[in-house]
């Protein structure tokens, strides 16, 4: 098993920033991908951004050049750090890690937490 952590989310103004954070505990040895993923009210829950253990990440388009995934192997955290925020930012954003265990994937999920973009 693995639990995530995320830090909490918050409100903001349109053009600001925000980071977010997600700390994994228990089975973090068998964590290949962490990544954020949101969904807004009335819309499919939609990728973010991932990252591998080596570091190879993925944005979607609507966050590329304005939103950075990293990640702290030796403190099992992930970030994401979300500049020149909009209005459609606004979503539960959730952690998510996918663990692989011999044939086995598994994914995880942490709790979600707010975050709201004013205009």
């Amino acid at each position: 098993q693995v639990q995530l952590v995320e830090s909490r989310g918050g409100l903001v103004q349109a053009g600001g920033s925000l980071r977010l954070s997600c700390t994994a505990s228990g089975r973090i040895f068998s964590i290949e991908t962490m990544g954020w993923y949101r969904q807004a009210p009335g819309k499919r829950r939609e990728l973010v951004a991932g990252i591998t253990s080596g570091g190879s990440t993925n944005y979607a388009d609507s966050v590329k050049g304005r939103f950075t995934i990293s990640r702290d192997n030796a403190k099992n955290t992930v970030y994401l750090q979300m500049n020149t925020l909009k209005p459609e930012d606004t979503a539960v954003y959730y952690c998510h890690a996918q663990s692989i265990e011999g044939r086995y994937q598994y994914d995880y999920w942490g709790q979600g937490t707010q975050v709201t973009v004013s205009s």
